[in-house]
């Protein structure tokens, strides 16, 4: 859902509707623009994921600062996990202070008080969290936020988000956002538990975020090849025995789940504007089938066409609405 586009307001109103946006989307505090009010810009987001969300925005600089007397005004019980987008943000939260360099993650905890800035132009993909759905104490965030990016899921958790926000507006329509909403929470607080080094948390949230975080490896790494059960099982410390359990507990084959993932991002990207001139072995490759036969064979089995025949049918559609006009 669009929440705000100054590019449709007059500039004396951009403002105004900025802090009016930020408002509905996250919590109270005071906004600074950083330079001239005629020559503020933002377009801001908000998608629903169950009991999360989602508050995307890209804007010129600003500064805001959550105080005290804003907690007294309103102070929910939620945890943002953002990743920038663009720009360096620069970020304070109980005595410490940051630099947020591009597709790099950034943690903060509502309840209290903190500033945010970036100068320029800036972007943020913030997912919003209530403590409830978390599971985690407010001493175990704290801890975490300054730690995220010595954990080894700090990249897996961006890329997680970065994918999440380029698609939000389809996902959050689908019939299973609310679940999706779910699997991402789950990686927040095992990001959370990595960074704070928590053994009273770790065990608990290893166990039940694996197949979670499983799945997020393998979606972030379908383009290699090599990506397999071993490869899989390797990374995440576990047997192949443990990993086929995980996916036939959830009803999934880990074979096909990882050809059909693929071929979904093979059929994606063979009508892209840049694979409408690749080649299909190019597109196989790319999407880490090693065998061009193989992967026209499933293709064809999966959808109906064979590669080159969906690739030319939506490149003929593609240009039907220019042929009627």
């Amino acid at each position: 859902m669009q929440l705000l586009d100054t590019a449709t307001l007059p500039a004396e109103h951009r403002v105004d509707a900025f802090r009016a946006a930020f408002d509905q989307a996250s919590v109270p505090c005071s906004i600074e623009h950083l330079g001239p009010d005629d020559r503020v810009h933002a377009r801001m987001h908000l998608w629903h994921f169950g009991a999360a969300n989602l508050f995307t925005t890209d804007a010129s600089g600003f500064r805001l600062v959550r105080t005290p007397r804003h907690l007294r005004t309103e102070s929910p019980p939620v945890v943002a996990l953002a990743v920038q987008a663009a720009g360096v943000g620069r970020f304070g939260q109980f005595g410490e202070q940051s630099l947020v360099p591009a597709r790099s993650l950034m943690l903060s905890d509502l309840t209290g008080p903190y500033e945010f800035a970036w100068e320029d132009t800036g972007g943020s993909r913030a997912f919003q969290v209530p403590y409830g759905a978390l599971g985690l104490p407010p001493d175990v965030v704290r801890r975490a936020a300054p730690r995220l990016g010595g954990s080894p899921l700090h990249d897996l958790v961006r890329d997680h988000l970065v994918r999440l926000s380029a698609d939000a507006g389809q996902l959050a329509a689908d019939p299973a956002a609310t679940s999706l909403g779910t699997a991402t929470v789950e990686l927040v607080r095992a990001l959370v538990v990595s960074a704070a080094a928590d053994d009273r948390y770790a065990g608990a949230v290893r166990e039940e975020t694996l197949l979670t975080r499983l799945l997020a490896y393998a979606r972030a790494h379908l383009t290699e090849a090599d990506l397999g059960p071993r490869r899989l099982a390797a990374a995440h410390n576990v047997s192949l025995r443990r990993l086929y359990q995980e996916f036939a507990a959830a009803g999934l084959h880990l074979e096909q789940w990882l050809i059909t993932e693929r071929l979904e991002l093979a059929r994606a990207q063979l009508v892209s504007r840049t694979g409408q001139h690749r080649s299909v072995a190019a597109v196989a490759r790319s999407c880490g089938f090693a065998d061009p036969s193989h992967f026209a064979r499933r293709f064809r089995q999966a959808f109906g066409l064979s590669p080159r025949e969906w690739q030319q049918e939506s490149a003929r559609r593609a240009q039907e609405p220019r042929s009627g006009q």
